[in-house]
């Protein structure tokens, strides 16, 4: 899945661009429903997977709003 199609703000899609991020990672796909939904995430996953990302992401767009 692409970032573009979460409908995050504006800033963050773009800071993912410069950072040269466009398609999701499974652990990313999965956390990010979860955590904009409220819940807390626990995730088990290789070094690399994405998984800081997974829990930044979701929110800062809470933040932005």
């Amino acid at each position: 899945m692409k970032f573009s199609e979460f409908g995050f703000e504006d800033s963050l899609l773009k800071g993912l661009d410069m950072m040269g991020f466009s398609e999701t990672t499974p652990i990313q796909d999965k956390a990010r429903t979860v955590i904009l939904k409220g819940h807390g995430v626990v995730a088990v996953s290789q070094t690399g997977t994405g998984k800081t990302v997974a829990f930044f992401l979701p929110n800062l767009q809470m933040l932005a709003k």
